[in-house]
């Protein structure tokens, strides 16, 4: 089988670096910068179990991905995976890939509301006198055109903003290192914060497991690369380099930057709710606020611009099996799915509106129900892992390219590993409002494919791309 993308009219113009760029963007998010201190907060310094329970899952559903994608770097990724990996019952495949592609548009399109939002905010740092909704505009519009342009605009503007969080977290990897282990000038070796205040897990296990739920969100994002596989002038190889740079450097990021900070912070200091800015100050690394206000800048803006990317090609492959209006399919000189795109962007800033009009009903629905529908994407990813493999291995091993590890059993663990994660939402106070409204959003979704069925249009099977096709014969 030939290693070119699939003819959609979309272009491939997307380069390794690139490629790299774009899986390292999606796996350093603001959440690390931000949010982890509220996971910290509740576990102490134990929260390193967290991100690394949470770690792994995401570890193992990209290496899912990454074999997924590399046997067939198709529109939509994981999208048309969860259609074809049941084509031997095609309602259910039908229903699966609805459900995957709904979801996963909607998860970004959320993102895209909230980065515009947080946005605002950290650019106030600096311009007080400005509205927030003109500044979330004025993101919102700018990395919109950024997208129009080309994909080829997109992915160096994602590279650019992946370079900055890249080496700001590698810089802060170094420097907080050489403090804790005493090679800092006039500092002598210390980690007594881990144990000192209570213990390792001050808190027992329970808000491990809590931290793991609430770090499960910081993660996503690490999959846009497979979605942008089909873009790329080499999709196979990218998606297996580019995935696996993204698995050997999760756990380096997240893992070891939380146990640094950890090191440097007492878990129940008032500085743990800006875990980063509290460190760089123990470090007395001067305008440690602003540079990390800079930094959490570039992250949100890359979120953003990710968020739009990601939505927009995902809503294009929805067109292209009949489960979106065929007018989203539209495509620009250059090879881009404006309406797809601008579409994002309405719903983004529609979603901004309601952030000030209304937050604690729409807004608050939407914030608390996105992570929720993240997960079930997650598990549907892996769930067609474990058809499409098997049934690669039996009709065309030469795909496999790129394989999971001890397939079945870690497709198993992580499966269950999500749904335990899910299941524990339910027991925990804090995570029974997301789970719910999830549900909610899960619900109304499988309403939107019952009228879909029922009144869509379906397409032959005939205007499906050729390797596609080839595909769903297996």
């Amino acid at each position: 089988m030939s290693d070119a993308p699939p003819s959609t009219g979309l272009q491939h113009s997307l380069k390794q670096r690139h490629m790299t760029m774009i899986a390292f963007g999606g796996v350093i998010g603001a959440g690390l910068f931000v949010g982890s201190g509220v996971v910290i907060q509740a576990a102490g310094p134990a929260a390193v179990l967290s991100f690394l329970i949470t770690g792994t899952l995401v570890v193992l559903v990209m290496r899912m991905l990454g074999e997924m994608a590399a046997a067939l770097p198709a529109v939509g990724s994981f999208y048309e995976y969860a259609r074809v990996a049941w084509n031997d019952r095609p309602q259910l495949g039908e229903l699966a890939g609805f459900l995957c592609g709904w979801m996963y548009w909607y998860f970004w399109v959320i993102v895209v509301a909230l980065e515009a939002v947080a946005g605002a905010a950290l650019v106030q740092y600096w311009l007080p006198d400005l509205p927030g909704w003109l500044i979330s505009l004025v993101l919102l519009l700018s990395l919109t055109i950024t997208n129009i342009v080309s994909v080829k605009s997109f992915g160096e503007f994602e590279f650019w903003f992946a370079a900055i969080k890249v080496v700001s977290i590698v810089l802060f990897l170094v420097l907080a290192s050489c403090f804790v282990l005493g090679l800092w000038p006039g500092v002598a070796h210390s980690v007594g914060n881990v144990t000192a205040y209570g213990g390792f897990a001050p808190n027992g296990l329970l808000p491990i497991a809590t931290g793991a739920v609430a770090a499960t969100g910081f993660y996503f994002g690490a999959e846009i690369v497979t979605i942008a596989a089909a873009e790329a002038a080499e999709p196979a190889k990218a998606v297996a380099r580019a995935t696996n740079s993204v698995i050997s450097r999760v756990l380096l990021f997240y893992v070891g930057s939380i146990l640094l900070v950890v090191c440097l912070v007492p878990w129940n200091s008032a500085g743990i709710t800006t875990p980063y800015v509290s460190a760089l100050k123990v470090m007395h690394i001067p305008y440690a606020a602003p540079i990390m206000n800079a930094v959490i800048l570039t992250a949100v803006l890359s979120a953003l611009n990710s968020g739009l990317y990601a939505s927009s090609r995902m809503l294009f492959a929805l067109t292209r099996r009949g489960d979106a209006p065929q007018g989203m399919a539209r495509l620009s000189r250059n090879g881009v799915p404006v309406r797809a795109i601008l579409l994002g962007t309405v719903f983004g800033y529609g979603a901004v509106i309601m952030s000030y009009v209304s937050p604690d009903t729409v807004f608050a629905f939407l914030v608390n129900s996105y992570g929720t529908v993240a997960i079930f994407v997650y598990v549907l990813i892996a769930l067609s892992q474990l058809k499409l493999r098997a049934r690669l291995e039996r009709e065309d091993p030469a795909r496999l390219r790129l394989r999971m590890w001890a397939y079945p059993y870690l497709t198993y663990l992580a499966i269950a590993g999500m749904l335990a994660i899910v299941l524990a939402m339910a027991f925990i106070p804090d995570q029974r409002v997301p789970l719910l409204f999830g549900v909610i959003s899960l619900g109304i979704l499988l309403l939107a494919y019952a009228v879909r069925a029922r009144f869509g249009r379906k397409l032959e099977l005939s205007s499906i791309s050729a390797e596609a096709h080839e595909f769903a014969q297996l």
